[in-house]
């Protein structure tokens, strides 16, 4: 039995939270285990109902543990990935006919999947950054360690590229920077702007996300070295899944 609170002590639920997560960080729980639920609380710790649902709340919540509808609360830990802003999209990376996200996994299994290929009328962001009407848009989710972290949704002037890989499922070593090397039109400067806010309700559900998680949204322009558009990409990240590092000189 949990002893009475005393003055200035968190609540009861904040203290059996905080325990769950002591157990989790020690590796008494691991990915995908599920955790004690309400009734296994109720009797451990001599708390009502509501209080045992509260102590899981804060989990959730925090992004440590997911709810499954009829099946319990479950740990949802995953170790994030570094995504390296400038490396991963230097000439050395993608003009070698590696993939970006092979220097952002650095060796962890990843799958692109749920991809769509189409031309269609170019959106206002779209026109604006591209200049163009028609574009062709490469959309696509990514899952690292069988789970889904990214979504994204690359668009491309539909008269620069079309005929080219680029508008194919297999875009060839090095992707489509590469391809758009072979256009003569290679990627010489980025411009990336990152901002975050709460997931959509479809995004929540193609990324698989518990209540509270928000994303973090990049947009990135590619330009060539005569300082033409030449793609826009926008990234939706599940932001419990990554760390974004920069570096500069100053």
């Amino acid at each position: 039995m949990m002893e009475s609170p005393v003055p200035h002590e968190p609540p009861i639920y904040r203290r059996i939270a905080d325990r769950l997560r002591e157990a989790i960080a020690a590796g008494e729980f691991r990915d995908g285990d599920r955790l004690p639920g309400e009734n296994a609380l109720m009797a451990e710790y001599g708390v009502a109902r509501a209080t045992a649902r509260q102590a899981l709340a804060v989990l959730i919540n925090e992004g440590v543990a997911v709810a499954r509808r009829g099946s319990g609360v479950y740990v949802r830990q995953f170790r994030p990935i570094r995504r390296h802003g400038s490396r991963r999209l230097s000439r050395e990376q993608w003009g070698a006919g590696r993939a970006i996200w092979d220097s952002d996994t650095t060796g962890r299994p990843y799958v692109v999947d749920d991809m769509t290929i189409t031309r269609e009328a170019a959106a206002q962001d779209a026109a604006r950054v591209l200049g163009c009407e028609e574009v062709w848009v490469r959309r696509r989710r990514y899952s690292v360690d069988g789970r889904p972290v990214q979504l994204a949704a690359s668009y491309f002037p539909a008269e620069l590229v079309a005929g080219t890989a680029i508008t194919t499922q297999d875009t060839g070593p090095g992707g489509v920077y590469a391809r758009l090397r072979d256009l003569g039109h290679a990627p010489a400067h980025f411009t990336e702007e990152v901002r975050a806010r709460m997931p959509t309700p479809e995004e929540a559900r193609k990324l698989g996300l518990p209540a509270g998680t928000p994303v973090i949204l990049v947009c990135r322009s590619a330009f060539s070295r005569a300082g033409r558009a030449v793609e826009l990409n926008m990234m939706i990240m599940d932001a419990a899944s990554y760390v974004l590092q920069y570096d500069f000189d100053a």
